[in-house]
């Protein structure tokens, strides 16, 4: 009867072990899945960087005096919105790293998890091997005692005559 709330529990953690690998599995594909939006934006903002200093490049001192004030306006005030693109890139940046720090704490939180669940379902498997073990023996004893007592036991009702 104990052998078989064994195996219950026993059943009760592998399923265990099981929903948190699942559960580690999904927190993996959250990170990965964040990191590739952050990584994303970062290259977004790379273009917006890219595209600013290009930009300045050619607004040169004579294209300069040879624009229009009402080009210059423009010129300037394009360049402003450029620059608060940005500022508002490197925000959506931030937030996505903060996310990213936020998934790796659930991965690492998880993996901890199925750490030690694995490691108790390790040490009851292997107190169930050796309890399965443990009665093979003792059948064998049993049976090797009861061959013995019925070989000997002839001899010995012999030897009393």
């Amino acid at each position: 009867m104990a052998w078989r709330g064994a195996m219950t529990n026993f059943r009760s953690l592998v399923l265990a072990v099981d929903l948190a690998t699942r559960k580690r599995d999904d927190a993996g594909r959250v990170l990965s899945l964040a990191q590739q939006r952050r990584d994303r934006a970062q290259n977004q903002m790379e273009q917006l960087q890219s595209y600013s200093r290009d930009t300045s490049s050619r607004w040169s001192v004579p294209a300069q005096t040879l624009a229009t004030p009402v080009i210059v306006g423009h010129y300037y005030q394009f360049m402003g919105r450029l620059d608060e693109t940005m500022v508002l890139q490197q925000a959506v940046i931030a937030d996505l790293q903060r996310q990213c720090e936020l998934a790796k704490g659930q991965l690492l939180e998880a993996e901890v998890r199925v750490a030690g669940l694995t490691r108790v379902f390790d040490q009851r498997r292997a107190v169930l091997v050796k309890a399965q073990a443990w009665r093979e023996q003792k059948q064998t004893d049993e049976f090797a005692a009861r061959q013995h007592r019925r070989i000997t036991g002839g001899r010995d009702n012999q030897e009393v005559r």
